[in-house]
């Protein structure tokens, strides 16, 4: 189950209670608990909380007798949640995956990729209704167009204005993933759409320091020149990451490593490894499919909180199903 998984790894981790002047009446490995198996079922702090009140054997399970108010819950998302302890619980899931011989890094690569989150649920209708809307807007005279002021999100908004705001605010998740097992071994976040390429270094030597990384690929989103030589002459990590970034040419790329990757490229000779890039974007899938492609958090930071909830969500659940079949 997961609520009881996450309760263990947590009291591993947490210190029992915030502060030594708080109520105590629930320990932070029970509060952590109670917020992944929020996360599980994509609820709301409230129906989270009925939820636990209805599944006593639950609350039993992680050692309570009632149920966390969604208040209690709501304030214990950003005490718990930190990069630090995120970032600790990534290290103690990486040495249960290798002790039991899961990661498989041996033989598989480590797999790069980033996505976006809807900073709301949007129907796939709505959203072709606004984008419909706006076109249409945007096709008015100038005369008709100028009767009334424009603001932002409005039917009148240029779509490039509008298509410029949503990306400027548009919550990004970066993983590194260890193909063979699909665990998340290090997780970098952000609000905004850009370049991949400035997450590679810190992606990949948190994942250096959980796990023996032999190979590491990624596509042309991550492709420059200082990254292959962060890998392979700072790391020893063979990276063989698609030399498809900038304007389309025939020329061979100027850096060693990159015309290296061009002339393999051609040859096909990577195709094995580079053909498992595919399962960090299954690592992405198995997330939106499980947990949602919206996040329910309204501020910047607490969005950055709710995706790397989502990625330790997403381990324990692994860890979880590793525990059934074992």
């Amino acid at each position: 189950m997961v609520l009881g998984t996450a309760y263990h790894l947590a009291r591993k981790l947490l210190p029992e209670y915030s502060c030594r002047c708080s109520r105590h009446d629930f320990t932070l490995a029970q509060l952590f608990a109670c917020l992944v198996l929020r996360e599980f079922y994509s609820l709301s702090y409230r129906r989270a909380e009925q939820l636990l009140r209805d599944s006593p054997q639950w609350l039993e399970e992680i050692g309570l007798s009632v149920a966390p108010d969604h208040n209690t819950l709501w304030r214990a998302f950003d005490s718990i949640i930190q990069s630090k302890r995120v970032n600790r619980a990534l290290d103690l899931l990486a040495k249960l995956f290798a002790k039991a011989r899961l990661l498989r890094l041996s033989t598989q690569p480590l797999a790069m990729d980033s996505t976006c989150f809807e900073q709301r649920h949007r129907s796939a209708h709505y959203d072709r209704r606004c984008r419909q809307m706006r076109v249409k807007a945007e096709s008015l005279p100038r005369s008709h167009a100028s009767k009334t002021p424009v603001k932002p999100g409005s039917w009148g908004e240029s779509v490039n204005a509008s298509r410029r705001r949503r990306l400027s605010a548009m919550p990004k998740l970066s993983v590194a993933v260890a193909s063979g097992c699909h665990l998340i071994l290090a997780a970098k976040v952000r609000n905004g759409n850009g370049s991949d390429a400035p997450d590679f270094d810190d992606l990949l030597y948190q994942s250096w320091k959980r796990a023996p990384v032999r190979v590491v690929v990624a596509d042309a989103g991550y492709d420059s020149e200082a990254n292959h030589r962060i890998a392979r002459e700072d790391m020893g990590v063979r990276s063989i990451i698609s030399p498809g970034i900038g304007r389309p040419t025939s020329k061979l790329p100027s850096g060693r490593w990159r015309r290296h990757m061009a002339r393999r490229t051609k040859r096909k000779a990577d195709q094995k490894h580079y053909g498992q890039r595919a399962q960090s974007e299954t690592a992405h899938s198995m997330i939106k499919r499980n947990m949602g492609s919206a996040l329910r958090s309204r501020t910047p930071e607490r969005r950055k909180k709710e995706m790397l909830l989502r990625v330790l969500t997403h381990n324990i659940m692994l860890a979880c199903a590793e525990e059934t079949e074992g």
